[in-house]
């Protein structure tokens, strides 16, 4: 398809493949975000953004990660990130240290609360997502799509700017 092409009509727009593909990326987004976000709410009294704030200072250990990085992996700004992380201290489930080797950072890690919420609410996640996507596809469908969206998210996270 000429990328350079000017469509003559809405509904040739609308009904451009790339168009389409895009907005039925999203469309399955915000569905699967809706439901298996409301089901963390009900089931554990998280949001999903608090879900996946664990996740990520699970993935960081110990060590702990910085505000900044969850910013960037949330693409959030650095206010957006320290009222999440805020949300998640007031839950009992992260807490915060300063860095040892620059004070200024503020390290986050979970607590052992946040850890057995964490643990809880993936076991409800995992199967979630096989119920609402993985179930719809066979094995070799959701292993292209896996490494397509791991292609496609790692390209955007390439041309994101660091985020304020």
């Amino acid at each position: 398809m000429n990328n350079a092409m000017e469509f003559k009509s809405g509904q040739e727009a609308s009904n451009d493949p790339r168009v389409l593909v895009f907005g039925r990326l999203l469309g399955a987004a915000n569905r699967l975000e809706y439901l298996l976000g409301r089901d963390l709410e009900q089931g554990f009294g998280i949001s999903h953004s608090i879900f996946e704030l664990l996740l990520l200072a699970a993935r960081a250990g110990d060590e702990g990660l910085p505000v900044r990085d969850i910013a960037q992996a949330r693409v959030l700004t650095s206010g957006g990130a320290t009222r999440l992380v805020q949300r998640a201290t007031a839950l009992g489930l992260v807490d915060r240290q300063n860095s040892i080797s620059d004070a200024r950072i503020q390290l986050i890690r979970l607590t052992d609360h946040g850890e057995g919420v964490l643990l809880r609410a993936s076991t409800r996640h995992a199967e979630n997502i096989e119920k609402y996507m993985l179930n719809l596809l066979t094995p070799t469908e959701a292993k292209v799509l896996g490494s397509a969206l791991k292609k496609v998210s790692k390209n955007a996270a390439q041309e994101l700017p660091n985020m304020p």
